[in-house]
């Protein structure tokens, strides 16, 4: 991973075997980014994504494997019980041009990975809401 800093923005580039959701969480560790959005593209052949099902509260994840596009990857960065929070949504394209998308939980990057991280001033903190079975944003 490599980045560099203009203002409030940092320009991310996460590279070929490197996992993305790990990197950033490191990059922001590292940089002591409390609060922010980001938003990216990049190719990955190993994706992990998920559905959250509000009835159920059930988490559903899949792995998608194999050349994959991503032709959107957009979250944001906040904190939880003083840790790096990241909450990521990805939509991704395969080889037939047929896409997938939803909670990024994890991908490995095939090719190169482009992120434009936002900083903003302040913090959020987040906190578990039993009622919806997600963690909230505090305010």
């Amino acid at each position: 991973m490599e980045y560099r800093r203009f203002g409030n923005q940092w320009v991310v580039r996460i590279d070929r075997g490197e996992e993305i959701v790990a990197e950033l969480k490191r990059f922001c560790e590292r940089n002591e980014i409390k609060l922010a959005t980001l938003s990216g593209i990049g190719a990955s052949n190993r994706i992990q994504i998920g559905l959250f099902k509000t009835d159920t509260k059930e988490y559903l994840a899949t792995e998608l494997r194999g050349d994959h596009e991503i032709t959107s990857l957009t979250g944001n960065v906040s904190r939880m019980a003083g840790n790096v929070y990241l909450h990521l949504h990805a939509t991704v394209a395969n080889a037939n041009y047929r896409t997938f998308g939803g909670h990024l939980s994890a991908a490995v990057v095939s090719g190169t990975c482009e992120i434009v991280i936002t900083e903003i001033p302040g913090e959020m903190d987040r906190q578990f809401d039993p009622d919806v079975g997600l963690n909230l944003y505090t305010f």
